[in-house]
């Protein structure tokens, strides 16, 4: 009988997966945003300290929206004075607007977020403002955030998939990235607004920024409303995302799109560094750390619990659990069939 002695390639190999990954933290802005009562500023300062323990090193802290808009983000200003600065950490604050940026400007900020729909449904209905207003807007506030020393990152929202639509064309993707490069962008990332989006386009989308634009940065961030963000997750890093953006306990999203609650927020950050590490890709942070934080943000918001972590426990957890002296199972020991 023939053998064939070949050594059988590894999954990362097969997949062509990175050794490490960057994970950005969203759940301070894009979590907090979705949870109706506000967080005492104490408890998010004391949230941050948590997350660079965890070793997370990039946070995106606050949202310069109007007040008025989300009272719960209100303290950006205070929040940003008083969050410990620690060399390779980054601060990242999003502005909706000029008058955001101007706020932005003033704080130490490492870099501004600036949202953009792919779909001009979804920008008229988020921002009042057509895709193409929001570019020539971006334009200004990249000269800002240049003159306050701020990096631009440009945030595709409904990069793939739009509500009310559908399928959002690769053109109308690849026009904001090339608009956001013409604002002076130092990088992208491609949002998985809706939840909706799949494996294949998640992959694809982000293997076409990297090819017609290799010196491009390129990050994707997660939904979960279809439970694909896991998959979704790989997709991106098998075409060359350079970062991944979660949120702690599964917090944020779009909550005015139908649905139940538990499914329309960002992929929990805990369920992302659980699948990461799984796999045997490095993230730097402790996954013990930041789950035990999640678990008390969730405490504090009142907030559903969404994360498989949260509801199932680690890998590590049921490997160390004992046997219950009584089965839950069927008598006959069929509970297994």
């Amino acid at each position: 009988m023939n053998s064939d002695s070949r050594p059988v390639p590894s999954l990362s190999d097969v997949w062509k997966l990175p050794a490490r990954a960057r994970v950005v933290e969203v759940g301070l802005r894009d979590g907090l945003q979705a949870v109706e009562r506000p967080l005492p500023l104490g408890a998010k300062v004391e949230i941050v300290h948590r997350l660079i323990d965890a070793g997370v090193t990039e946070i995106e802290v606050a949202s310069f929206a109007h007040p008025k808009i989300l009272p719960q983000l209100a303290d950006a200003e205070e929040l940003l004075r008083r969050v410990p600065r620690v060399d390779g950490v980054t601060y990242r604050g999003l502005v909706p607007n000029l008058r955001g940026m101007r706020r932005a400007a003033d704080c130490d900020l490492d870099e501004v977020a600036v949202v953009v729909p792919a779909d001009d449904g979804m920008a008229l209905k988020n921002q009042n403002r057509s895709t193409s207003e929001l570019l020539t807007e971006t334009r200004e506030i990249g000269r800002l955030a240049a003159d306050a020393g701020q990096r631009l990152i440009v945030a595709v929202a409904c990069a793939f998939f739009a509500p009310s639509r559908g399928t959002v064309p690769s053109a109308e993707r690849i026009a904001v990235v090339e608009g956001a490069l013409e604002a002076g962008a130092d990088a992208v990332y491609l949002a998985t607004t809706t939840g909706q989006e799949h494996p294949a386009e998640v992959h694809d989308g982000v293997a076409e920024v990297r090819r017609r634009f290799p010196e491009l940065s390129c990050g994707v961030h997660l939904h979960n409303r279809n439970g694909f963000a896991p998959a979704n997750a790989l997709a991106a890093l098998t075409a060359g995302a350079d970062w991944l953006e979660a949120s702690f306990s599964g917090l944020g999203g779009d909550m005015w799109f139908p649905g139940d609650p538990t499914v329309l927020g960002n992929m929990a950050t805990e369920d992302l560094l659980h699948l990461l590490g799984g796999l045997g890709i490095e993230t730097g942070i402790d996954f013990e750390k930041h789950r035990r934080l999640a678990a008390e943000v969730t405490d504090l918001t009142g907030f559903p619990v969404t994360s498989f972590v949260a509801r199932g426990g680690s890998r590590d957890d049921l490997a160390a659990a004992t046997w219950p002296d009584t089965h839950p199972g069927r008598a006959d020991g069929d509970a297994g069939r």
